[in-house]
């Protein structure tokens, strides 16, 4: 396997990369254990200079970022143009919030002076994957660097563009060599970085099988390590929600970046009063989507990024459909060129059907139908995974006591399931642990120490 860019609009392979040597990648963590030295005791109102100079270089050269995007992993560029200025966001609120973040915090004891400082833990390596290729990388690497921490980037193998992009920015803004690199490196490669003592913690986005593999071996070393994992989010509707807005969100929720977003909405659970009603109209919005050229503004629904990625949903819900499920619309992939599935629905899943059991990571919707709250809550929570999750009624106070009883690590009421630098993002169970964004995020990969003077 190679580093490699192929545009699933079209299947044309546009450029490789080779994996580094094994002399080039002890360079690189020797460069960033020594530049790990120097960072760290560099103050905060320093290390944020060039961290708002990268928000500044994302937003200048959006557009050309956004048809990378759109041309490697296939994102609609529209959708692009808003990943790249979620990443300009996200380093100047870290630029701007670190320093109280990390603040010292005085605590009252039996000493003259005791107080909890947040010192990093030194060069952190973050696997990162594919679905949202800037925004996941800046999503550790703002806090991570603003923390005192060095970042070595290892992406997915179909986003090598987008990985020396987001080098190129680091490089722009003015940070010193070796604060950040992305490296094109394998499997073998990767595990023995982590086994590296140079390297002081692991943070990977990906698959919960890739969670384990990283757990593993990161436990091993005695490493920290931060996993955001897969989802099945729960989009519940109650019998008292307001239809025109749950429809048109969930269609978003659900298909957008062509459903491929851990965060998406997988299970939409419906009481059965207004199961029939929301299932027409959620029909008839899928049915609006068009597939296309990511980079013409009138696509509304993006390829799949790899042409295994379809078949393998393509296998799951032609299995679910064996078992029982029916299908609403869609269901197959589409003829031509590219990596197309066909915005699709299934209705009546059960229990032991895959598309119940597993998380579809495509433009597939599933709709189970439940008798009232309480065994719509208890069908969300039946679920491994708990990433994220909606609720949609028009009594607030009903809405949040349903989120309250969701276990998962955000549930948001009457809204779409996002992340936002500002709050905690992160699940339970299946769906790793450790947090991103917010003061929990940048605290990840401190060492969370205890001074005590007399």
């Amino acid at each position: 396997m190679k580093f490699e860019t192929v545009n699933p609009a079209t299947g044309e392979r546009l450029q490789s990369y080779p994996f580094l040597s094994e002399g080039e990648l002890q360079d690189a963590l020797a460069e960033a254990s020594a530049a790990s030295a120097r960072w760290r005791a560099t103050p905060i109102a320093e290390r944020a200079v060039p961290m708002r100079r990268a928000g500044e270089v994302l937003r200048t050269r959006r557009d050309e970022f956004a048809a990378i995007i759109a041309t490697e992993m296939g994102k609609l560029v529209r959708e692009a143009r808003g990943e790249i200025e979620k990443c300009a966001w996200v380093c100047e609120y870290y630029a701007d919030e670190a320093a109280r973040m990390l603040g010292d915090e005085e605590v009252a004891t039996d000493a003259s002076r005791s107080y909890v400082a947040y010192q990093p833990l030194g060069v952190v390596l973050a696997i990162m994957p594919w679905n949202f290729p800037f925004w996941q990388a800046f999503r550790f690497a703002a806090p991570g660097v603003m923390a005192g921490n060095c970042g070595l980037l290892k992406h997915a193998p179909n986003v090598p563009r987008c990985a020396l992009a987001i080098e190129e920015v680091f490089t722009q803004a003015g940070f010193p060599r070796g604060v950040f690199r992305s490296l094109f490196i394998d499997t073998e490669q990767t595990g023995r970085i982590i086994d590296d003592p140079r390297v002081r913690g692991v943070t990977l986005t990906g698959s919960e099988a890739a969670g384990r593999k990283v757990a593993q071996r990161a436990g091993a070393a005695l490493k920290k390590v931060v996993l955001e994992l897969g989802g099945s989010d729960p989009f519940i509707v109650l019998e008292d929600a307001d239809l025109d807005l749950a429809v048109s969100t969930a269609v978003t929720a659900r298909y957008m970046n062509a459903g491929q977003s851990c965060i998406a909405a997988k299970r939409f659970i419906v009481t059965r009063g207004i199961a029939d009603e929301f299932l027409a109209r959620f029909k008839a919005g899928v049915e609006h989507l068009r597939p296309g050229d990511p980079m013409q503004e009138s696509t509304t629904l993006a390829p799949m990024a790899r042409a295994d990625l379809r078949d393998g949903l393509h296998a799951q819900v032609r299995d679910s459909l064996s078992k029982g499920a029916l299908a609403v619309t869609g269901c197959e992939p589409l003829a031509g060129p590219g990596w197309y599935y066909a915005p699709s629905i299934l209705d009546r899943v059960t229990p032991g059907v895959r598309a119940y059991e597993e998380e579809l990571f495509g433009p597939v919707a599933i709709v189970i139908r439940v008798e009232d709250e309480s065994e719509a809550v208890r069908v969300a929570n039946g679920s491994r995974y708990g990433l994220g999750g909606s609720v949609w009624t028009r009594d607030a106070a009903r809405g949040e006591r349903v989120a309250r009883g969701l276990e998962s690590g955000m549930t948001f009421v009457n809204g779409l399931v996002k992340s936002d630098p500002r709050l905690p993002f992160g699940g339970v169970k299946a769906s790793g642990f450790g947090r991103e964004c917010s003061s929990h995020g940048i605290r990840e990969f401190t060492n969370v120490k205890t001074v005590w003077i007399r």
